[in-house]
C-alpha cells in the first residue's frame, strides 16, 4: 500500500533529527517511536510506515548522518592548490560538527546507531574520509607533501586532530579561558605545513651530516 501524502521527504527529515537529538541528549534507550512521534505532532503509524521499526530509524539516522557530512565535504572543490583544499576540508568538518553536533555524534560517536551491514561499513568510512585522502593524493603529485608517507596516513593525522578538537567543543570538555574556534584553523595549517616540510627537514638533515 502506497504512503499517504503526508507521510512524505519532510515529515522523515523531521523525524530523523528529533531522533538524533534524544538520542545525543539521553541515548539509543530512551528513543521511544511513540513519543517521538507525539514530539513531531504526528502518528506511530506514520514512524512504521517510513522506518519500519526502531531498528529501521537508527538505520536510517545514521545514513542520513553519513549522508549530509559527505554532501558537506563535497562542497570544498578540488583546485589547484591541493594543500589549501586540505585546510578547506578541514574548515569544512568543523563547520558540519558545530551545525550537526547531534548527527556528528551519531556518526562518529554512538556506534550503537550504526546499524547498517558490517560489509556496508568499511564502504560508508571510506565515502566521508575519500575527499581528504584524495586532496592529500594531489598534493603529493604537486610536490606539496611528503611523500614518504601513504596519503591515507597524511590524511588520517588531518582528520584526527580535527576531531579531537571537535569533540573537545561537543563535550563540553574545551579548557578553561580556551576556545578551539580561535587556535582551529591555525592547528590545520600548522599540521599541514609540517607535512608539507617534513621531506625537505629530513633532507636538510641528511645533507648536513
Amino acid at each position: 500500500m502506497a504512503k499517504p501524502k503526508t507521510h512524505d521527504e519532510a515529515l522523515r527529515l523531521r523525524l530523523l533529527h528529533r531522533a538524533a537529538a534524544t538520542v545525543f541528549d539521553r541515548g539509543t534507550a530512551a528513543l521511544s517511536l511513540r513519543q517521538l512521534a507525539a514530539d513531531v505532532k504526528t502518528s506511530t503509524t506514520a514512524v512504521y510506515s517510513l522506518f519500519g521499526n526502531k531498528a529501521g530509524l537508527l538505520s536510517s539516522l545514521y545514513q542520513e548522518a553519513v549522508h549530509l557530512f559527505v554532501e558537506r565535504l563535497a562542497t570544498v572543490h578540488p583546485t589547484d592548490d591541493p594543500a589549501g583544499d586540505v585546510i578547506r576540508i578541514g574548515l569544512a568538518y568543523r563547520e558540519y560538527a558545530v551545525a550537526n553536533p547531534h548527527l556528528y555524534a551519531i556518526l562518529f560517536s554512538d556506534r550503537s546507531v550504526q546499524c547498517s551491514s558490517e560489509s556496508d561499513r568499511p564502504r560508508e568510512v571510506v565515502e566521508t574520509y575519500r575527499p581528504l585522502i584524495d586532496a592529500v593524493s594531489r598534493g603529493q603529485r604537486a610536490g606539496q607533501f611528503s611523500s614518504e608517507s601513504a596519503p591515507e596516513v597524511i590524511a588520517l593525522s588531518v582528520w584526527g586532530m580535527a576531531h579531537g578538537l571537535v569533540s573537545l567543543v561537543l563535550s563540553g570538555n574545551e579548557p578553561p579561558e580556551l576556545a578551539v574556534a580561535d587556535c582551529y584553523e591555525r592547528a590545520l595549517r600548522a599540521l599541514v605545513a609540517g607535512w608539507r616540510e617534513g621531506e625537505e627537514r629530513a633532507s636538510g638533515v641528511a645533507d648536513a651530516m
